[in-house]
């Protein structure tokens, strides 16, 4: 074979076989399309704490804003995120009150807004493509100091699978998803911290 030919002939080989990874790569369109797309679900889900322990528990989300994560035992936790805030409520202490956060100085906020637009100016640090799954990483562009989240999407159908949150002191949170099923909009009480207070005093 003309090296010529051959060279072009090993240059197609090579564009076939990276077409299929570049299609399963999701745009942040897609993305951004999909995350609206999601008003109320529910999953099952494992976490690995910074120090390597592991959490499981059912995680509850209704967009915009609110989420709810129910630790399973021996933990005693509850996070519950609503009204701009997120509530974080210790079982083991006999404070009734939660320790409280702006919303919007977490990660998790950029998917918890009424519109995710994931293609706002230095907004996404990191879109790759691992072989199985679309990886976006994530921050608010104005406050970069707040931390960063990473996350995993599976395809066809579109699907959030995990997600690593970074805070701003650098921990890290890894957070693996069951099939996150959508459901019908959960009891608003869920995402009222004022309320799981009183319910604790």
């Amino acid at each position: 074979m003309h090296r010529r030919t051959f060279l072009a002939a090993t240059a197609a080989a090579a564009a076939l076989a990276a077409t299929p990874a570049l299609a399963d790569k999701l745009s942040l369109q897609a993305i951004s399309d999909y995350l609206n797309g999601i008003t109320s679900a529910s999953s099952d889900f494992t976490q690995v704490n910074d120090d390597g322990s592991l959490s499981t528990g059912t995680f509850y989300l209704n967009r915009p804003g609110r989420m709810r994560f129910e630790y399973n035992p021996p933990e005693r936790l509850l996070v519950v995120a609503g009204g701009g805030e997120v509530g974080v409520f210790d079982g083991k202490s006999n404070v009734s009150r939660a320790e409280r956060y702006p919303l919007v100085q977490t990660p998790l906020s950029l998917i918890l807004e009424r519109t995710v637009d994931l293609g706002r100016r230095n907004m996404v640090t990191g879109h790759d493509y691992d072989g199985t799954a679309t990886i976006v990483t994530a921050q608010d562009p104005a406050h970069p100091e707040y931390g960063s989240i990473q996350m995993k999407f599976t395809a066809d159908p579109v699907e959030l699978r995990q997600w690593i949150v970074r805070d701003g002191q650098g921990a890290k949170t890894t957070v693996i998803l069951g099939q996150l099923a959508k459901t019908d909009s959960p009891s608003a009480r869920l995402f009222d911290i004022d309320r799981e207070e009183g319910q604790r005093r």
